[in-house]
């Protein structure tokens, strides 16, 4: 099957779920076609993988340039001439919108192209909700041959956002559990925690939403009570702030700002514990890797967090901007070494449920259903 991937290139989750998705679907013999405007950071060299980038020119005319159009044309040139079965859209915002406007364009030439649009959070749950967007997100979703969310929390605030009619399915992201390393590295720990401290994880990019503060406050209650550190990954608009409320703080040299990595898990793999803060979480992509390390979370209870990190199983969760309970949660996972290890082992099982090979022919199935329709 020929398909199309359009998805943002960069850190985030849903960027990292479209790219190893599309990478999963070349290794079994599909041939797929990535469409954005830079190279998605998690994108490999593969023979049945195929890049087109989305080039916006700079007119003085525009004050913010029509990067929909300039997608849409691109989607129509990609469908028309590599022949594409289907297309999957990640992210509404202006995807879907794109999607279906050349879908239109290729109609009117006698081609049909069914689109998937695969709903990832923000979309939905923060820049969704602005009315200005609205009417646009939900005629877009309505068009859609198929759509998905990638948790029943995001398809339950989906249902309570905007006034869909159509069915939106629940397929939910993915990791690779074999291809995650499952045992310290002890050089990398001598290096991060020489003194044999547990090393506590966060990544994120370092938005507002994801409260790095509370990540911090908790961090330095717990190393009150035993020798740890905490090893911050990632970057973005927060990461001064929070730098210099360490800064400003007794305690700063037992964090570290390891900033952006294309590879975050080979750290988090040598880690104890993963922290997650988030007032808002469609899913929670960063924890479910940890625990592919083998690495219990400590997280919040919002949204779509507690279908991936089971309390008592894989961590433990707490109420948002509850640091107390949070560090209360997490002294109680590393000072004991007997249910430290018992968490890991729940924490690695937990991630066998989210594998890529139970949830790659979940999509396979989703594609051969629209594409059977338009056959039909």
């Amino acid at each position: 099957m020929r398909i199309g991937i359009v998805c943002y290139p960069t850190f985030g989750g849903s960027g990292v779920v479209a790219t190893e998705l599309g990478m999963a679907l070349a290794e079994k013999g599909h041939i797929i076609h990535f469409i954005t405007y830079d190279r998605p950071v998690r994108l490999r060299d593969h023979p049945n993988v195929f890049y087109h980038e989305v080039r916006v020119s700079d007119y003085p005319l525009f004050d913010y340039q029509p990067y929909e159009l300039v997608l849409t044309s691109k989607l129509v040139d990609v469908a028309k001439f590599a022949g594409l079965d289907v297309l999957h859209v990640h992210y509404a915002i202006p995807h879907a919108s794109a999607a279906w406007m050349a879908q239109r364009i290729l109609a009117a030439e006698g081609l049909r192209l069914p689109f998937v649009t695969t709903l990832h959070g923000t979309d939905i749950t923060l820049v969704g909700r602005d009315p200005s967007f609205e009417p646009v997100i939900t005629f877009s979703m309505e068009r859609s041959d198929a759509v998905t969310a990638v948790s029943e929390s995001l398809k339950r605030d989906t249902y309570t956002h905007f006034p869909l009619k159509r069915e939106v399915q629940v397929i939910p992201n993915f990791v690779c559990v074999d291809q995650y390393s499952h045992v310290p590295d002890t050089g990398l720990r001598a290096r991060y925690a020489p003194n044999g401290e547990r090393l506590v994880v966060h990544v994120s990019n370092f938005r507002p939403v994801k409260r790095v503060q509370d990540v911090v406050g908790m961090f330095k209650l717990l190393n009150q009570r035993i020798p740890a550190r905490l090893l911050l990954i990632g970057d973005g608009p927060e990461r001064q702030r929070i730098e210099t409320i360490c800064r400003q703080s007794s305690g700063c040299d037992a964090i570290q700002f390891l900033g952006k990595m294309t590879r975050p898990e080979e750290v988090m793999a040598s880690c104890d514990l993963f922290a997650l803060t988030s007032d808002s979480e469609s899913f929670g992509l960063a924890a479910l890797e940890a625990m592919a390390c083998g690495v219990p979370v400590v997280s919040t209870d919002t949204g779509g967090l507690p279908e991936v990190n089971i309390h008592g199983v894989s961590g433990l969760l707490s109420g948002v901007g509850d640091v107390e309970a949070m560090a209360a949660n997490a002294l109680s996972i590393l000072s004991d070494e007997v249910a430290h290890q018992r968490y890991r082992e729940g924490a690695l099982e937990q991630a066998r449920r989210f594998d890529l090979q139970i949830v790659l022919p979940r999509y396979e199935r989703l594609y051969e259903s629209v594409v059977a329709t338009v056959k039909a």
